[in-house]
């Protein structure tokens, strides 16, 4: 069992213009869903099915470590578009060959590369998303490709209004069109728009362009020996030790 760090951080009271919010937008991976966990139980069955010893949480590491330089080579023009699965899939067939497993059918890869379709949430995500579903509009606005978070939250049983994705935009997040993108499909101006994640690279990024932010923080992202950065920041308009305190201080 692992072990929970519970956090007292001096979080911001609840939001005073947050009567103008009429959406929330959420990062993904790592804000919604539990990847390092999900990618390692994933890699466990695949390992004793095939007969197959790695350290599965190195490779799940490792795995997560390549989707933002494989993201850069797309924003820097080093590669034509390029969709999530795809970036994955690259990143995979590389790690294949560090990890010397050479015992997978083409089939195998493929089932392995969508465990990224199979992840699960965190405990507190499907209700606090619930709640916030009451009084918002809640949509995804993450990197992952459309197919695959439609996939996602039929697996783990998430309550989106709206699936938004970086694909829409043909850009990748922190770039400033993703969240424009997201505004203007949803009829509203960035300002009536809040951009929920644990990352504060996304939230000051979705900040610059007019959006309103909140924090959430997710200690065990990178596994109990991980060391996110979780302090509370006011340049934030609201910040959450989870989903259902988030839902408690904007009114849900």
């Amino acid at each position: 069992m692992r072990r929970r760090r519970f956090l007292a951080l001096p979080f911001a009271a609840p939001l005073a213009g947050q009567s103008s919010v009429k959406a929330l937008t959420f990062d993904v991976f790592g804000t919604v869903v539990d990847w390092r966990s999900s990618i390692i139980r994933e890699g466990q069955a695949l390992g004793k099915k095939k007969g197959i010893h790695a350290d599965w949480a190195k490779f799940a590491d490792q795995w997560r470590a390549g989707y933002g330089p494989a993201m850069n080579r797309v924003r820097k023009g080093e590669l034509p578009w390029t969709k999530i699965d795809d970036l994955h899939r690259m990143t995979l067939n590389r790690l294949l060959d560090e990890f010397r497993i050479t015992a997978l059918t083409e089939t195998e890869k493929d089932h392995f590369n969508r465990a990224w379709h199979r992840l699960d949430p965190w405990p507190d995500a499907v209700d606090g998303l619930r709640r916030l579903r009451r009084k918002y509009t809640i949509a995804t606005l993450s990197n992952g490709n459309v197919s695959l978070l439609a996939d996602m939250a039929k697996y783990a049983g998430l309550p989106w209004d709206v699936i938004l994705s970086a694909e829409l935009a043909r850009r990748y997040k922190p770039d400033r069109e993703v969240y424009l993108m997201a505004a203007e499909l949803l009829s509203l101006s960035p300002a009536e728009v809040m951009m929920v994640a644990a990352h504060k690279s996304d939230l000051d990024a979705a900040r610059n362009c007019g959006l309103k932010t909140a924090f959430v923080t997710r200690p065990l992202e990178f596994g109990p020996d991980g060391k996110p950065d979780l302090a509370a920041d006011p340049k934030f308009d609201v910040a959450a030790k989870d989903f259902l305190d988030l839902a408690a201080r904007l009114g849900a």
